[in-house]
């Protein structure tokens, strides 16, 4: 048990630790336009584990590999997207619902693939030679998503409170988001392409 415990904890301390930005920037521009009050933003945060709990699992396994600099760049290309989508998306109108958008969720298990490589090296290195996978990859998968949980509930309380408190519209608050993550997620692109080529 206390071996379960141990991944928990590495999993909740990768997502939570600054170092790991890019995937909270992910998480915080696609949820940027729920109230926390709304769980739809749940279930988006679960589809993104889905995902990369699948590539995970297979790149540990060594039944999926990619060159890690491909990786590295379509990681910040899914945030530049998702930044893209969100910006366009998100109107005046205060009443928009965003609830239960299916091909929100389809999309965010696409990316959550691509992010789940990127943790699949790291994963990897940390299990060696362990024979057993299966456990340390749901007690990881479980302190990524509870992890993702606090991040974007403090962020979306942050959110909810400036649009309900100090009256700053929601249409302002995402672009305002999505602007700097745009331009951080296209600064990571240029970065990371040099290692590419």
């Amino acid at each position: 048990m206390g071996e379960n415990i141990l991944w928990f904890q590495t999993g909740f301390e990768h997502i939570t630790d600054l170092a790991g930005y890019d995937h909270m920037l992910f998480l915080l521009i696609l949820c940027s336009v729920y109230s926390f009050r709304n769980w739809d933003w749940l279930i988006l945060i679960t589809a993104f584990t889905i995902g990369h709990c699948i590539t995970l699992a297979l790149s540990v396994l060594n039944i999926i590999r990619l060159p890690s600099s491909l990786i590295e760049f379509a990681i910040p290309l899914t945030i530049l997207i998702s930044a893209i989508f969100r910006w366009i998306q998100v109107e005046k109108n205060e009443n928009k619902s965003y609830q239960n958008d299916q091909k929100v969720y389809a999309i965010t298990l696409l990316f959550g693939l691509i992010h789940g490589l990127g943790f699949s090296n790291m994963l990897r290195s940390l299990l060696g030679s362990q024979a057993d996978i299966l456990q340390p990859l749901l007690f990881f998968n479980l302190g990524l998503e509870v992890g993702q949980i606090v991040i974007v509930l403090f962020s979306l309380v942050t959110i909810t409170s400036l649009n309900e408190y100090a009256h700053i519209p929601r249409f302002y608050l995402v672009r305002g988001i999505a602007i700097p993550v745009g331009f951080v997620a296209l600064w990571l692109m240029f970065e990371r392409a040099h290692a590419m080529f």
